[in-house]
């Protein structure tokens, strides 16, 4: 079980979060499970919607460096990894460090970015290092994407191979604001510049973080509940209208995923409750076909294989 400390650590940031997203609660949650298990975001909806703001407060509530990459079609790999410069007065090369060395990247539009690009960024996702000039650099142990997709502008796009949207753990959809929140929002705009509040010390820094992953790698998973992630990967294999159904990659971040819940719900082992959660981000972002409504297909593939019978140890 977490410390009384770690727990709270949780609690800001996930107080933290919910601030500079109002009414996403939800959203929020899968942030921080993605972030728990080591893995990494796609967030597929339209611009205006909070994305960069999100990231941007993870940032900030992990004590850890921002970057951001606005993908276009020129964007070389250099601009993203980092690239060797020849210094005229060692005369020798050296390295100047991309945005992929800080802790949480934004990666804006991913899907404008060419194809090579596009790996140099899934190289570092997969691998948390980069090749330079035959030279491997190591990225921050708690590196954390969050790539952003405009589902509704196609044209100049590369849109990522399914083999690519594996390397995500997850994929969401923040979607709009309630009406009340939007109403707030407008009210916050009109008032009054307050003074700027005295900088508090971040919830988390980078040693905390990668200890409290490390505990949720570690959190008691029943064998009936790895039975029923096998199965469910299995009926989506055999799916007639399923192409590219879970891989064992998959199978591993849905794991982690629902660690990664019974941590944030203060539980030292994982229900079916927590599988159930995140099932929809996982799936989503990994199963290809022919459907149209990836949530229609999950919940017809969830509903084929019955949760096992279940005790809390």
């Amino acid at each position: 079980m977490l410390s009384p400390a770690e727990l709270q650590a949780l609690d800001e940031l996930r107080d933290k979060l919910n601030s500079a997203l109002r009414g996403k609660e939800a959203v929020v949650e899968h942030v921080l499970c993605c972030l728990l298990a080591r893995g990494h975001l796609l967030v597929e909806d339209l611009p205006g919607l909070g994305k960069t703001t999100l990231a941007k407060a993870l940032a900030d509530g992990l004590g850890g460096e921002f970057a951001r990459v606005q993908c276009t079609p020129d964007l070389l790999p250099g601009d993203v990894t980092g690239f060797s410069i020849f210094n005229a007065q060692t005369r020798e090369f050296e390295f100047r460090a991309g945005p992929v060395f800080a802790e949480v990247l934004l990666v804006d539009e991913i899907n404008r970015a060419t194809p090579r690009t596009q790996s140099a960024l899934l190289e570092a996702m997969a691998e948390a290092q980069v090749t330079v000039d035959n030279a491997r650099h190591a990225l921050s142990d708690t590196f954390f994407v969050i790539a952003t997709q405009n589902p509704v502008e196609q044209h100049g796009t590369y849109p990522l191979p399914e083999a690519q949207l594996d390397r995500f753990a997850m994929r969401l959809r923040v979607g709009y604001p309630a009406r009340d929140h939007e109403i707030t929002m407008l009210e916050n705009a009109c008032a009054p510049l307050a003074q700027e509040p005295a900088a508090s010390a971040a919830p988390f820094d980078t040693r905390r973080l990668r200890a409290l992953q490390e505990r949720t790698r570690q959190i008691a998973v029943a064998p009936s509940l790895r039975e029923y992630f096998v199965a469910v990967a299995h009926a989506s294999r055999a799916h007639p209208r399923i192409h590219l159904g879970l891989s064992p990659r998959g199978l591993l971040l849905w794991q982690r995923a629902a660690q990664a819940r019974a941590v944030l719900q203060h539980r030292a082992f994982v229900t079916p409750d927590d599988v159930q959660d995140v099932a929809l981000p996982v799936l989503d972002v990994r199963l290809a076909g022919d459907f149209s409504s990836p949530v229609s297909i999950i919940e017809e593939l969830l509903a084929t294989v019955p949760l096992p019978a279940y005790a809390a140890p």
